[in-house]
């Protein structure tokens, strides 16, 4: 089970919307993470979005000209998305044993997006075998960007997940570290409880 079902108990998809709602209704931007991702990848490019929840930042993506995918296995949260962007691709997947090559449009995408404290929230121990499936889902060339909390304060739940092991699970799928920012909004990483990663596909030799 993942921490996330512990956390939850797969049920919370309708809370989980209306807390963002609320955000928004107050004014809050809630596209910061769909910002960052239109600015490495140009439109009409291929995005993953890894644990895509209720569809918040994906939705956003297609609206301005990505072709997304969603993935995540929590069906509460899975339902909200289907009822807000139906006609967009939502699979019910584990992220640590679905297979790439079967993803709708097959295993080539320029971008896989993994927002929301996805790696902390995984089944222990699971974590190596989650980025070699993503890694594995793009395109050489392709980016990962991933945003998680590092400390109690980031994060519901005890930290599960250091930077130097992130780093160490990624290399061991063949990605390199390209950036790393403090927030969404790009502000630079100098330490903190809180870090977004990029992490590129080599290029194919040749390419």
């Amino acid at each position: 089970m993942s921490r996330w079902e512990e956390l939850t108990g797969g049920t919370s998809g309708e809370d989980y919307a209306a807390r963002f709602a609320a955000l928004a209704g107050s004014g809050k931007d809630m596209h910061g993470e769909a910002q960052l991702c239109a600015a490495l990848v140009p439109a009409g490019a291929r995005v993953l979005d890894a644990g895509c929840g209720t569809g918040r930042v994906m939705i956003r993506l297609a609206e301005l000209g990505y072709a997304c995918v969603g993935i995540d296995l929590d069906a509460s949260m899975l339902a909200v998305a289907r009822r807000q962007a139906p006609e967009l691709p939502w699979i019910q997947a584990d992220l640590a044993t679905f297979d790439p090559a079967e993803l709708h449009g097959g295993a080539d995408f320029d971008l896989v997006v993994a927002a929301g404290n996805i790696f902390p929230l995984l089944a222990a121990g699971t974590e190596a075998s989650v980025v070699g499936r993503l890694a594995a889902s793009l395109r050489p060339g392709g980016l990962m960007v991933a945003g998680f909390g590092l400390d109690e304060a980031h994060l519901p739940v005890a930290p599960a997940i250091t930077l130097p092991e992130y780093d160490a699970y990624c290399a061991a799928a063949g990605l390199t570290l390209v950036d790393r920012f403090a927030t969404w909004d790009a502000h630079p990483y100098e330490g903190g409880g809180y870090a977004v990663s990029v992490h590129r596909v080599p290029q194919r030799a040749g390419s």
